[in-house]
């Protein structure tokens, strides 16, 4: 295909097993269906993996994608999308980092790369447009994730784009990530276990080349205008001081700010560790990614006791979870965390889950010191939070158990310990309480990466038309939201937060991608795109589970069971029969039977029959 603008039209092949590396040409009906990122990544896996492969095999294999409108000039165009079958959860995994990879990797001279195999000693992968090299990792292995990108800089210089793992994907932790930049992470489920296995410390890409756009003029003026919508918005200048973290407040207002493992959706010090506090007391720089006219990222110093002195980068996501979901109310604690998260390669939304439920399982008696090696796992305790992660990340003692996450830390013990365990599909919960808000709970059980809220971050709109209101309505704006956040996002690959936050029309996007491409694509040409997706990911999961049942789309038992106990809500909890019906809502909305599984109308209309033969061979039955 002669591509006009936006996709390069090459792939990079790497075998790790053999040293093998190749380029392969886009095929052009993989750019004109699936677009890029996720779209790429899932159509490659589908096609390539043999079913019921261990995660962690050489068989396995590693998507790193970027997508047509990645590194032009777009708001916040500096995404890139990391994907594999995950360790963590045995479905489709995949995360995406905001980073100068993205478009430095297409700089060189790719649209994505595909790793395979497995290398036998440590290696990390070098990319130049000349230069495609394997080269060894030996004096990395072992290192930080954030000490080893100092190090690679000082090999390379700064202007490069890293991807990189901690000493906790290189033992195989199921919760491990993938770092960049000292402090951007991705890939939720296990990417950074998968690096390890793979015996791959990092990818380095360093291009130059021009990344090809089919009309810069129009692209340009389009640049312009967004950049002055989006300064001229209300909620600019408080965006800029605090990002997300103003979600804090929020969240507590709202009740679903998540406290002890979701116990609760309120959090007495909540204050303490909102984006007043951090903004006034801890912030020392903001930075944001390529092309970002609105940065978020919130570089924050440790100022008191034993903690000062620490450095992270503060998102709400992170801080809610190593903050009020486990008791802790100190900025400086949570600081402290953010950075041996990201010092370790852990991911810390699933950090945070594990050792709540770890909290959890500790005050309800169902463990003692005699399984956690002596540790009193009692919430609000910082430096016991500590010290679980350094035991997580090398896999010492009871660490080695929550390393595996928190589903099947809940299977070891059974009983209650399966009620109090927050995820889905095996992937932790984000940090979004659903005691009272069945739409985001739906949002959770529908994510096609397990619990997480990148997919449709469907609290707002739900407080808006009604925590209470169950409905096709609701239903339907859902799958709106996942082909919006899910679908255009993750294909393009852009940040989302320009609309999501500031209000930046969708229609932009859609001119911004015709622009850079010389397509004509209208956004409903972009939803089907996204839908296709969609039920491609749900066919890889049902053809790697054998099956499919309603159950697996279930938000976790506790929401159902116990109420919550403090704030304006309490005493409200989710309610079964309401929820499946709401879920049924969701399924016929989507096209899929009452089990959740595709009807072969939905896959044909979508051109993808040849899901139907794959499915119906391990004895899926499909309507």
């Amino acid at each position: 295909m002669d591509f006009k603008g936006g996709w390069i039209g090459k792939i990079l092949r790497v075998d790790l097993t053999s040293g093998k590396i190749r380029e392969q040409e886009l095929d052009k009906d993989l750019a004109l269906n699936f677009i890029g990122g996720r779209g790429f990544a899932i159509k490659i896996l589908w096609d390539e993996l043999p079913r019921g492969i261990d995660p962690l095999s050489p068989q396995n294999k590693l998507i790193i994608a970027t997508g047509p409108v990645t590194g032009t000039l777009v708001p916040s165009s500096g995404k890139i999308v990391i994907a594999s079958k995950s360790p963590l959860t045995g479905g489709y995994g995949d995360g995406n980092i905001g980073s100068l990879i993205s478009a430095k990797l297409k700089m060189c001279g790719y649209d994505a790369i595909v790793i395979e195999g497995a290398s036998p000693k440590p290696v990390y992968l070098y990319v130049t447009p000349g230069t495609v090299e394997l080269r060894d990792a030996g004096h990395l292995w072992g290192k930080g994730a954030i000490d080893s990108d100092v190090a690679l800089r000082e090999d390379y210089g700064h202007d490069i784009g890293t991807l990189i793992i901690g000493p906790a994907g290189e033992n195989l932790v199921k919760i491990s990530t993938v770092i960049s930049e000292f402090g951007r992470a991705g890939g939720r489920p296990g990417m950074g276990a998968v690096f390890g296995f793979k015996k791959l410390k990092a990818i380095v890409c360093d291009g130059w080349k021009d990344i090809p756009v089919a009309d810069i003029e129009k692209l340009a003026e389009l640049f312009r205008e967004a950049v002055d919508f989006l300064k001229k918005s209300p909620a600019y200048e408080k965006w800029i001081h605090q990002g997300t973290m103003m979600t804090i407040e929020w969240s507590q207002e709202a009740s679903v700010l998540p406290a002890f493992n979701f116990s609760e959706g309120v959090f007495d010090g909540y204050s303490k560790i909102g984006g007043e506090t951090m903004d006034k007391e801890y912030k020392v720089l903001r930075r944001g990614c390529l092309f970002c006219p609105m940065p978020c990222g919130n570089v924050c110093i440790a100022r008191r006791g034993k903690y000062a002195g620490s450095w992270g980068e503060l998102d709400y996501e992170n801080v809610a979870m190593m903050g009020s979901n486990i008791g802790v109310d100190s900025m400086d604690a949570v600081v402290k965390m953010n950075f041996m998260a990201d010092q370790l390669g852990l991911d810390a939304i699933s950090t945070g889950s594990v050792i709540g439920f770890a909290m959890n399982l500790y005050s309800e008696g169902i463990i003692s010191e005699k399984d956690t090696g002596g540790l009193k796992l009692e919430y609000g305790n910082p430096d016991v939070a500590l010290s679980l992660m350094e035991m997580v990340a090398y896999r010492k003692g009871f660490g080695d158990l929550l390393a595996e996450g928190v589903k099947r830390v809940a299977e070891k013990y059974g009983g209650r310990a399966l009620e109090i365990a927050m995820h889905v599909k095996g992937l932790e919960i984000s940090a979004y309480d659903c005691h009272a808000a069945p739409g985001m709970a739906l949002a959770y059980g529908t994510s096609p990466i397990g619990a997480h809220h990148k997919d449709a971050w469907f609290i707002a709109w739900e407080l808006k038309m009604g925590r209470d209101l169950i409905s096709r309505e609701k239903a339907e704006r859902l799958i709106e939201m996942q082909r919006i956040r899910g679908g255009i996002f993750e294909t393009f690959t852009v940040c989302r937060l320009p609309w999501i936050e500031l209000g930046l029309e969708l229609d932009y996007y859609v001119k911004a991608f015709n622009a850079v491409t010389g397509l004509d694509y209208t956004l409903e040409d972009h939803y089907k795109v996204a839908d296709r997706i969609y039920h491609l990911i749900r066919a890889f999961w049902i053809r790697e589970y054998g099956g499919w049942s309603k159950t697996y789309d279930y938000p976790p038992e506790k929401w159902f069971k116990d109420p919550l106990s403090k704030g304006p809500l309490a005493g409200r909890k989710l309610d079964k029969e309401k929820y499946d019906k709401l879920l049924m809502y969701y399924y016929e909305t989507r096209g899929w039977d009452e089990n959740g599984i595709p009807k072969k109308d939905t896959l044909k209309s979508y051109g993808l029959d040849y899901v139907i033969p794959e499915l119906e061979k391990i004895g899926v039955k499909l309507k």
